[in-house]
């Protein structure tokens, strides 16, 4: 029953994908009492995860993009 830490990242990571089966959660699980290391793993993995399918990502228009390289050109030509 005793999992090593290796296996349990990979079944973090298979957790994650709905890949891993109800007893590898389960072994996963206990693992994580006690194994501060695994612990950290697992919240690194659900943290990017959560970043990855709600991304919150704000970009600039065309307009605005085009008004900082002219900016970035002055600059860069001194005038």
């Amino acid at each position: 029953m005793k999992l090593e830490c290796h296996e349990a990242n990979h079944i973090c990571d298979k957790s994650q994908y709905k890949e891993a089966t109800f007893w590898e959660k389960v072994r996963l699980n206990i693992h994580l009492i006690y194994c501060r290391a695994c612990q950290k793993y697992t919240a690194r993995n659900t943290k990017l995860t959560k970043a990855v399918k709600n991304p919150k990502v704000n970009t600039v228009s065309k307009e605005e993009k085009a008004d900082l390289q002219e900016l970035l050109n002055k600059q860069l030509s001194g005038k």
